[in-house]
């Protein structure tokens, strides 16, 4: 396949090439830990966790206060 017209003889602006996405890391702030569970190693937190399944996560107490 082609990247794009004869013509101009260049790529233009913007054209989707191979990259690398993802493997940042994402801090969410402020979420609610709403019941701890010792015997089944489960913590539930209301709100969205970032990362993939059975990825691994940290869990750190609160720097600004919440609303």
């Amino acid at each position: 396949g082609s990247m794009g017209p004869v013509a101009p003889n260049r790529v233009f602006k913007g054209k989707n090439l191979a990259g690398r996405m993802g493997g940042d890391r994402v801090t969410i702030q402020n979420l609610e830990v709403v019941q701890v569970v010792p015997e089944k190693n489960v913590i539930l937190i209301k709100g969205n966790v970032p990362g993939a399944k059975k990825s691994l996560i940290t869990i750190k107490s609160a720097v600004k206060a919440g609303k």
